[in-house]
């Protein structure tokens, strides 16, 4: 086991088991994330123009069709900002997807339905069967894996694409952005994508069929993204000096936006794996990746970030009513996910997976933006 550190730059630290450091201390996740900044973030008034461009471009394609593009609505920050500000700013003609899948937060639910009221945007729901998630979100926490938004994330994902071709859209607008979520642990964590991996995990202890859930196999994937090329994703925020706490505070001056919590805590099942799962059993405070990434992108000093890591990463009676909460809508007892919670860990690898196909198409993909800026 190595010895403990934090990266002299930002605050990562040994808690992530693929941490390497440089002779000054500065951490491999940081500095890769540096590397890529001139590549993904263009914070200054070129960005603006080239997002200008794309703009002009998309409402010039779209100029026949129902919609110029598609965006997700989560009820969090970045993608209720994203649809604030793509509708305000160029006039776009939007398709809102939002995947409820059982674990919505009454903050979220409320934002989703003023912004979509107030922005007059047309909302595509999908909900995905509730015995279905839970059998399947009980299968993963069985099989005792890092990654326990798989089931979420990949009922997204493969709704996303699935509404693009029901709908003819080629365009998605993410409000994934480099300035808060730049700084990714090396080796870490798993794709949601990978179809196989998600039905390997369930067959194994899953408990009955799953009929109706969105599952997407990495030939449909492919088939949808790389030979069809059914759907472009743009990421506007990446264009602009984004800063999400200025952000929060324009949502809520236009929209009486309510804040959820922490980063991805408008589904009560991810603020659990965050604040509970992870520190339980990998031993991980995911708030170091947030906030890394404010270092990096120049929003936070790395002082001001190690003073809130001193701060409790949960209050223990929300703990305690999270648990009860998480447990309840699970179907289990208390003591059960206890013991789920105190089971060893086990690498997805574990399990059957196309890892190596997925990684393979990330290298191809990543080199291809880089040919292109």
């Amino acid at each position: 086991m190595l010895p403990y550190q934090m990266c002299t730059v930002c605050v990562m630290d040994t808690s992530n088991p693929h941490i390497t450091f440089d002779p000054k201390g500065q951490c491999n996740c940081c500095a890769e994330a540096m590397a890529r900044r001139p590549h993904e973030w263009w914070p200054d008034s070129g960005g603006r123009r080239r997002l200008d461009e794309i703009m002009a471009q998309l409402r010039k394609d779209g100029a026949h069709k129902p919609y110029d593009a598609m965006i997700g609505l989560s009820g969090g920050v970045d993608s209720a900002y994203l649809a604030h500000f793509i509708k305000c700013e160029y006039g776009l003609r939007l398709l809102a997807v939002h995947v409820d899948g059982g674990w919505n937060t009454e903050a979220a639910v409320r934002n989703i339905e003023v912004l979509v009221r107030r922005l007059d945007l047309d909302l595509y729901t999908y909900v995905v069967e509730w015995e279905e998630m839970r059998a399947l979100q009980l299968a993963f926490l069985r099989a005792s894996v890092l990654n326990q938004d798989i089931p979420q994330d990949h009922a997204f994902f493969s709704t996303l694409y699935r509404t693009a071709a029901k709908f003819g859209l080629q365009t998605f607008l993410s409000g994934v952005n480099y300035a808060s979520e730049s700084v990714v642990p090396a080796n870490w964590g798993y794709p949601a994508m990978d179809g196989r991996h998600l039905k390997g995990v369930y067959q194994r202890f899953g408990n009955i069929p799953l009929r109706t859930f969105p599952i997407m196999r990495l030939g449909e994937y492919l088939w949808l993204t790389r030979v069809r090329k059914q759907l472009r994703v743009i990421k506007p925020l990446n264009y602009l000096p984004y800063d999400k706490e200025k952000s929060k505070q324009e949502l809520a001056r236009a929209y009486a936006w309510k804040d959820y919590g922490g980063k991805h805590h408008e589904s009560r099942f991810t603020r659990f794996y965050q604040e509970i799962y992870l520190p339980r059993k990998f031993g991980f405070d995911k708030r170091r990746l947030h906030l890394s990434s404010l270092i990096v992108s120049g929003q936070l000093t790395r002082d001001a970030a190690v003073e809130e890591l001193k701060t409790p990463l949960a209050e223990p009676l929300q703990v305690a009513r999270d648990l009860r909460y998480v447990a309840k809508k699970l179907g289990i007892t208390e003591a059960d996910l206890d013991a789920l919670l105190a089971s060893p860990a086990v690498p997805h690898e574990s399990y059957p997976n196309q890892k190596a196909a997925h990684a393979g198409l990330t290298k191809i993909r990543n080199w291809l933006r880089l040919a292109r800026t």
